[in-house]
Parts: structure tokens; sequence; C-alpha cells
């Protein structure tokens, strides 16, 4: 194997609008594992290129990386976003020989906001709202979530609580009031036993995040457990929001990548 290419596609939303995507794919003939990316930027913001660095990393140590494009407040409504991220997970599996993968390897990376995103179709199988016509394969295989924000209402209230003016701004552009904030809530989806999957997840998260509160990694690793479900908490002493992007040299980043890139390729020996 030698580097990697960049490609930007397209892939089909729900509804017919053609959407962007960029494929970091190794340059190598095996088949290789596939992570779906999908951004953060507290729902509201942000695009594909979020997290360049880290596709490129991965890419470069053989792990291919589709980094999504979706619609978001104010141009579309939540339910576009949620509906646009499963229609780039669902295109990515139905076409992973071509994107340089198998199916049964193709996983799923979010950050942030897009580790809400992610797990709620890992834990559905579906997008809040939107039925797939069959869910009986959890989408993504499996997930790896950095600093994610996986009990909006709760983080919600720690906005509200320490005046945090812009996180709040963004939660009242995304959400319509708290009662959606609970219902489309991973934490609250396995407290309810809602969860249809429990695929393997790695959580990543920082101690010194002000955007995250990251006691929540703790107890959102605690209730996946008891409902059944394996899961990695990684805690990084002293580490803020973002740090693998926000300084992607560190010891503790180039830590982080390694283990998400032993996570992957451990799921994909498992599938076989």
């Amino acid at each position: 194997m030698s580097g990697f290419d960049v490609q930007d596609l397209e892939f089909p939303a729900l509804d017919g609008q053609a959407l962007p995507g960029r494929l970091y794919r190794p340059r190598c003939n095996a088949p290789v594992p596939l992570l779906v990316d999908v951004h953060g930027g507290a729902w509201i913001r942000g695009n594909r290129l979020n997290n360049a660095s880290m596709h490129e990393a991965l890419a470069d140590e053989g792990i291919a990386t589709f980094a999504l494009d979706f619609r978001m407040p104010p141009q579309a409504a939540a339910g576009v976003t949620f509906a646009d991220v499963q229609a780039g997970l669902d295109w990515a599996r139905g076409h992973a020989d071509a994107l340089g993968s198998r199916p049964e390897w193709v996983g799923g990376l979010g950050t942030s906001s897009g580790g809400h995103l992610l797990m709620l179709n890992a834990l559905l199988g579906h997008a809040p709202g939107v039925a797939r016509p069959d869910s009986s394969v959890p989408l993504p295989g499996y997930a790896i979530v950095c600093w994610p924000i996986l009990d909006p209402l709760e983080h919600y209230r720690m906005a509200r609580e320490r005046q945090l003016a812009p996180l709040l701004d963004a939660h009242h552009a995304f959400w319509p009031d708290e009662a959606a904030m609970e219902r489309d809530n991973p934490q609250r989806i396995i407290e309810r036993g809602d969860a249809r999957h429990l695929p393997p997840v790695l959580l990543i998260q920082g101690t010194a995040d002000a955007t995250v509160d990251p006691l929540r990694a703790d107890a959102f690793g605690e209730q996946y457990r008891r409902a059944g479900g394996a899961i990695d908490v990684l805690k990084y002493d002293d580490e803020p929001h973002m740090f693998i992007t926000v300084e992607p040299d560190s010891p503790a980043s180039l830590h982080a990548m390694d283990r998400i890139r032993q996570f992957a390729r451990n799921q994909c020996r498992a599938a076989g």
C-alpha cells in the first residue's frame, strides 16, 4: 500500500436530492475497513471537511472513510438531517464493494453532534421517523464516537445552567422542544429498552471538554453495558473538545487515532 486517493462523490438522499460526500481510499487492491463519517457542528454547522485530518491519517494506514454532507437547520428541518445521515449510511453499505470495502466492514465515525446522529442509526437501525425496508441489519455495524453528545437533553440543561449562548442557540435551532431532545436521545433510548441493535462502540472523550460533560461518556458506557452491548470508553486527561482535530500530532491524539484503527480492524476481523 502506498498513500491514498481522495474522490468527491454524490449519494442520493431519501427524497432524491443529490448530496456530496468525500471518499478517502487507501491505494491497495484488497478490501479495507470503511468508516462513514458524520461530522459535528452542534447539528447546524460544519461539512464533510470537518474531520479531514482524521480521514487522511486513517486512509494513510489502510482504513477508508466516506465523509457525508447533509442538510441542516435553518435550511432544512431536523427530520431532513436525520434522513440524510441514514441515506448516506445506507448508500455506503450498498456500494461498499465499489468504495473498496465490504458491506459487513462498514462502520461509522461520528464527532460531537455527529456522534449523536450516528448512534441514533446504530441503535435503531434507521433514523427517527424514517423507516428502512429492512432494518434487521444495523447501520453502521460498529460505531466510533468522539466527544459525542449522547444525551441532548442533559446537554441542553448543562448549556442553560452555564449560560453557554452558542450551544443554546444551536439547540433552539435544531430541536422544537425538550420532549424531542428526550425522544431522539441515545442515552434515553437505551434506558427505555427501545434499542433494536447494540453494535460494538468505541467512545473517545477528553476530560477537559467544556462543550460536552465528560461524565456523560461514563454514564452512556455504563448503561450500554447494562443493556448487553460492548463498548470501550477511552478518557484522555486534560484534553478539550475536538482534541484530535485541534492538535492531531499530540501524544493523546496519536494514541486515540491508533485505538480507532485497531478497533475498526478488529471489528472487520470479527465480521470475517
